[in-house]
């Protein structure tokens, strides 16, 4: 089993090879990246698998260099989870992408960068999820960057490139916000590697394990858009295509919030920082939410609300006990599969009615009931109905803050209902506009939705296209997966249990080189 762990990082950065030298040859393109993510989703399936069952993590010191002066990769529930889940979405998304390119040729997306750029951006996010020490995760980062970057600015226009601009330099100064804890890491403790940090931590001072703390936190957070870091998404994320928006939504934001798992539960265990991540949680759920409701554009309505749902993240992962952390997690697949979901339906609803502006599209119901369907199952999960997982994800966070029950807990409690039904209503306003309003507005509908006129491209207009079925038939079965979230969630769930329940107990030297030894054995 040892010998899969790399391929989840060779075999995308393989196939980005491969795609890059079968330039113009568009079916070569399509099909080596569906295979390869194909191939990665059944690996990391596989690990999870042998790492759910057995309890031991997988180790791997790439070039046989011995732990911890090697790289090291490191497989456990979690980053074999999320692996799998990833892979799913990346392979709805291509395959959606794939749609939008075969109808519309090379002027959105050009297909020749678009595929490569997309294995090396899978590699970036597979590698951060199994990195094993700090340098190595910053690497991630960087590839994330780098492939991101290009994804941002495909067409090269105006407003792709601005907002690439302020993704760039936002992402660089948390580059180098992480690599200066990194170094400063190095210094105090002479490692760079995660369970060897876990173990010399203890011996620091507090005021310098604060500082490191608050370093790290600051960088993660940054990618993870926590209010008040959170400026650059809403502006960067709905300018790119479709499909790169929804990965973005959907991934990125989560490789932050897993990097601040692996911070809060295995590297700084003795020093809390538990009271200012729940503040910046509450806030970053409340801001967030209130600037969803002031857009009229369901692309930065969603990107707004995903601000807001990184709060409930931030929320588990403060509370600081193995159901919480259980739960974060839960919440953080719960999340991925449905705000991708959520872009990939935005897509389609800008191709039927040429327009994402919630003053402008009307009608949807009847001209495109499957659209409005499409839209209608992730927009009430993501609001928190039962019994969707939406609501099973914020009822478990909200048990395990009961179970807490300081009075700070009880106001995060609060905020998040209110920021769940405001969730709802944002999502439900855009529905009724978009799809349940007639093409004749009348003078109170409109006089009731005046102050929108003003909000960021409300009157944005595109051209109406055609739609493949393929688009369709991705986001489709990306809403299937939505209702399989809910359908098991108690097997989910409970991997999620098992999950927050190892992370919180940190695994020494010792132990990384005994799972290292049995897995080459």
């Amino acid at each position: 089993m040892i010998a899969l762990v790399p391929l989840l990082v060779t075999l995308p950065l393989l196939g980005a090879a491969i795609a890059l030298i079968a330039g113009k040859h568009r079916r070569v393109q399509v099909g080596v990246s569906v295979v390869t993510l194909t191939v990665v989703c059944a690996i990391a399936a596989v690990l999870l698998v042998v790492v759910d069952i057995g309890g031991n993590p997988l180790a791997v010191s790439v070039g046989g260099w011995p732990i911890p002066f090697g790289i090291v990769l490191y497989v456990d529930r979690l980053s074999a989870l999320l692996i799998v889940v990833s892979s799913i979405v990346l392979l709805a998304v291509l395959l959606f992408s794939v749609g939008q390119g075969a109808a519309d040729g090379d002027d959105d997306t050009p297909v020749s960068i678009f595929h490569p750029s997309y294995l090396i951006l899978a590699a970036g996010i597979f590698n951060a999820f199994i990195a094993g020490d700090l340098f190595n995760l910053y690497v991630s980062f960087e590839i994330l960057l780098v492939a991101s970057y290009v994804l941002i600015t495909l067409g090269s226009t105006e407003s792709r490139i601005r907002t690439g601009v302020v993704y760039i330099v936002v992402s660089l100064v948390s580059s180098i916000l992480f690599l200066a804890a990194i170094a400063m890491i190095y210094g105090a403790l002479g490692t760079v590697n995660m369970v060897q940090i876990a173990e010399r931590m203890g011996e620091l001072p507090q005021e310098t394990q604060t500082v490191l703390h608050l370093l790290l936190l600051l960088a993660f957070a940054i990618k993870a858009a926590v209010f008040p870091l959170s400026f650059w998404l809403p502006d960067s994320y709905p300018t790119a295509p479709a499909p790169v928006t929804a990965v973005f939504a959907g991934l990125l934001t989560k490789v932050g919030v897993y990097a601040m798992i692996r911070t809060e539960s295995q590297l700084f265990l003795d020093n809390d920082l538990n009271l200012l991540l729940l503040i910046a949680a509450l806030a970053t759920m409340i801001v967030g939410i209130l600037g969803a409701l002031a857009q009229a554009e369901l692309k930065r309505i969603l990107s707004f609300t995903l601000v807001s749902h990184i709060g409930y993240m931030v929320f588990g992962l403060a509370i600081a006990t193995p159901l919480s952390i259980g739960a974060t997690i839960y919440y953080m697949v719960h999340h991925i599969v449905v705000q991708t979901t959520l872009f990939l339906a935005v897509g389609l609803v800008e191709r039927q009615a040429g327009s994402t502006s919630i003053l402008r599209v009307k009608g949807l119901m009847r001209g495109a009931p499957l659209i409005a369907a499409l839209y209608f199952i992730p927009a009430i999960n993501l609001g928190g109905l039962p019994p969707f997982s939406g609501f099973i994800g914020k009822f478990a966070l909200f048990d395990a803050a009961a179970e807490v029950g300081t009075p700070i807990m009880m106001v995060m409690m609060v905020g998040g209902i209110v920021t769940s039904l405001l969730t709802l209503y944002a999502l439900m306003r855009a529905w009724n506009l978009s799809f349940w309003r007639e093409e004749d507005d009348s003078a109170e509908t409109e006089a009731r939705i005046s102050y929108l006129d003003a909000a960021p491209e409300a009157s944005v207009q595109t051209e109406r296209r055609v739609i493949p079925r393929i688009m369709t038939a991705s986001t489709t079965g990306m809403v299937a997966i939505t209702v399989a979230l809910t359908v098991f969630a108690g097997p989910i769930y409970d991997v999620c249990t098992r999950i927050g329940s190892a992370l919180l107990e940190p695994m020494t030297l010792v132990q990384l080189e005994q799972d290292e030894q049995e897995s080459e054995s």
